[in-house]
């Protein structure tokens, strides 16, 4: 089996899929690997380190996949570059763009897209929304803390008390749990939401106090919430304007797959906010949290709020958010590795959830 790595293109995108400790314990199970030239060079991984794991280095895209069985990837690859009947690993987004999946099906190419693997315990090491989610949330407590005009810790001073600032995190799940924990450490005083009642629990672990609002039940498949109805958004929204308005820092994270991001903070809501506060928007790729995101961009709202839409968090923390991809990806691909050759069991459920195009064939329904 051979298995290659190109440089990820995107903009912005600086992680790799497999980092050299991932490489060398794949080369000792007989796998061939390649990784294209500076594939690791914006994680401070250079071609040398991937040479001492055991894998050549490929001048470009078409030498590397040349004779190639699968590839793996950050996010899409460049599809003219895959040869027919290729394998393709990485972060597809598939749902929501059925017109990408037909494209990858046109190509004739077998597809495994990490966000559709199972949210079952067996593939918990094979998470990698979770994995990269976790370095967002993280993240995106730092950007807040750069950006406050104020402390985040209480301090007492000679010249008098500083009160901690107070973080609401909207969306407790991976991202949203590790943004408390982070803003707590940091000495804030944190509050946590979320349409779950589950999370709840979760949320007052970390040691904030978890903000409560019946929607009645809102949990979806595989843990995530699901889609409000327009109802319980409208009535959630305005719940949202007098609480986030008490708040010095708003972190969102709520996410509903294959949707566009709820709306939970208002204009309305920014504009109970103090001057100098700031919202965070970690569903900004997805459309946004709040009213006034704009993707990729931090701006200033009439009011003196600020408020970032930066995306894609986890690259800017390259090394140690390829790390974990890349164990993510090993622990999917190991089990389908037999006797040195690629040979995934689609009977499996790991397997076929993560499956999203099969020998040229669209597993999601989209036109044939």
């Amino acid at each position: 089996m051979k298995l290659v790595v190109p440089r990820e293109r995107a903009v912005h995108e600086r992680r790799v899929a497999l980092v050299p400790e991932t490489v060398a314990k794949l080369v000792k199970s007989s796998v061939t690997v390649a990784v294209e030239h500076d594939a690791g060079k914006e994680a401070a991984l250079p071609d040398v380190l991937y040479e001492k794991a055991g894998a050549s280095i490929a001048p470009d895209i078409v030498t590397l996949v040349a004779n190639a069985d699968v590839v793996a990837c950050v996010g899409r690859p460049d599809l003219a570059t895959l040869p027919r009947g290729i394998t393709v690993v990485g972060m597809l987004a598939p749902l929501g763009d059925p017109a990408f999946v037909q494209e990858l099906a046109s190509i004739g190419i077998t597809a495994f897209a990490m966000e559709m693997i199972p949210r079952i315990t067996r593939a918990q090491s094979m998470d990698a929304l979770s994995s990269q989610n976790n370095i967002a949330g993280y993240k995106a407590v730092l950007l807040a803390a750069n950006n406050l005009p104020k402390f985040f810790p209480m301090l007492t001073t000679a010249a008098g008390t500083i009160p901690p600032a107070k973080v609401l995190v909207l969306g407790a799940g991976v991202a949203g749990l590790q943004a408390i924990a982070t803003a707590r450490r940091l000495g804030a005083v944190v509050t946590g939401y979320d349409v779950r009642a589950a999370a709840k629990e979760q949320v007052q672990s970390l040691g904030a106090s978890f903000l409560e609002f019946d929607v009645g039940d809102a949990e979806g498949s595989g843990g995530y919430a699901k889609e409000l109805t327009p109802e319980q958004a409208e009535a959630q929204r305005q719940f949202m304007v007098e609480n986030i308005g008490r708040n010095d820092v708003v972190i969102t994270t709520a996410l509903v797959p294959g949707k566009r991001a709820p709306l939970l903070v208002s204009e309305d809501a920014v504009n109970a906010m103090a001057p100098g506060s700031v919202v965070v928007d970690l569903a900004a790729e997805a459309g946004g949290n709040c009213a006034l995101t704009q993707r990729d961009k931090t701006i200033t709202a009439p009011n003196g709020v600020l408020i970032i839409g930066t995306t894609n968090l986890p690259a800017t923390m390259p090394q140690h958010a390829s790390q974990l991809y890349s164990r993510n990806i090993q622990a999917l691909l190991t089990p389908m590795i037999r006797d040195g050759a690629f040979a995934p069991d689609f009977e499996d459920d790991i397997v076929k959830g993560a499956c999203i195009v099969r020998e040229g064939k669209n597993l999601l329904g989209g036109p044939q």
